[in-house]
């Protein structure tokens, strides 16, 4: 007798359906979390998630980009970031090409130095993917010709590096990748398009906290340079990274202390002022909160490895 699927079932049943590719699957056995895969042309796949995240460069023909039950047009010189976890496919390919470079965030050393004061990196990794269906895919990075052809050539030298795997290769890969990134996110601060001027919009508030986080920040500044209303800009900030601008900011503030923590030069209070908390004890709270440990505790395990 044939029972009837709820909806619950039918979707832990299309969850199973959707194939998770692996690290071990797709990069170098010595672990080196960057990876390049050429489709040229994309063949076809089926719907499937990753354990890591991707760059995906379209670099000639067309097809349609699936999320869900959303779909939308690619070509050459779209460019966009897909995180692990969204399940994603291609169809309805004519000749599409396409580059994939694959990096895994939690175990690459990224060295962002100035890169977080640049709108277009917030817009692109962060914002983009969150507004994917809010936008209809329209605010995407699209590449001209030229632009194109100089971030290949950057492919072209990462992937020469993971190819040969020379001695120095992982400093050097790891330097190639984040020029990318950053060519990347400059093209994005420099696009014109009304739905990739929203997003860089608030992405300049992201940047302004990266830039002022040691002093007071007001959210009717933040939402000025959004150019939203306050409650809206609020909302659409929760929404794209998961916290309050508030919270962001005290996350900010906790990152630069551990940065100045391992250096072992200034007193933790003096650290706590130096990025902005006016209390020491606020600050040693907060920091226990969101690394585990206090900040004496965390200068001394820093201190105490070999």
């Amino acid at each position: 007798m044939a029972t009837r699927q709820t909806p619950s079932h039918l979707g832990r049943q299309i969850r199973l359906m959707v194939r998770t590719l692996t690290r071990e699957e797709w990069f170098h056995p010595d672990g080196f979390p960057v990876a390049v895969e050429r489709r040229d042309p994309q063949p076809p796949f089926g719907l499937h998630a990753h354990e890591f995240s991707e760059v995906v460069i379209i670099t000639g023909g067309h097809g349609l980009h699936l999320t869900g039950k959303e779909s939308w047009p690619l070509a050459a010189g779209d460019v966009f970031v897909i995180s692990g976890a969204r399940p994603h496919d291609y169809q309805d390919m004519d000749r599409l090409r396409l580059i994939n470079i694959l990096f895994d965030p939690q175990q690459l050393e990224m060295p962002l130095a100035d890169l977080p004061s640049l709108a277009g990196y917030h817009a692109l990794f962060t914002l983009e993917p969150a507004w994917r269906r809010r936008h209809q895919f329209r605010s995407r990075l699209r590449l001209p010709s030229r632009n194109l052809a100089a971030v290949v050539a950057m492919v072209d030298r990462l992937d020469e590096e993971l190819t040969t795997r020379a001695p120095g290769f992982g400093f050097l890969a790891t330097s190639l990748f984040m020029q990318i990134v950053g060519y990347l996110s400059r093209c994005y601060s420099e696009a014109d398009n009304p739905d990739s001027q929203a997003l860089l919009r608030i992405a300049q508030a992201i940047t302004y906290l990266e830039r002022h986080f040691d002093q007071t920040v007001e959210l009717d500044t933040l939402a000025t340079i959004a150019q939203m209303p306050k409650r809206s800009f609020q909302r659409t900030f929760q929404k794209a990274l998961g916290v309050s601008p508030i919270t962001y900011l005290i996350q900010l503030r906790v990152r630069r202390a551990a940065e100045l923590l391992r250096r072992n030069e200034l007193t933790v209070s003096q650290i706590a002022f130096r990025v902005g908390f006016l209390d020491s004890n606020y600050f040693t709270r907060q920091f226990r909160k969101i690394v585990g440990i206090s900040p004496r505790s965390y200068r001394q395990q820093y201190v105490a490895r070999p």
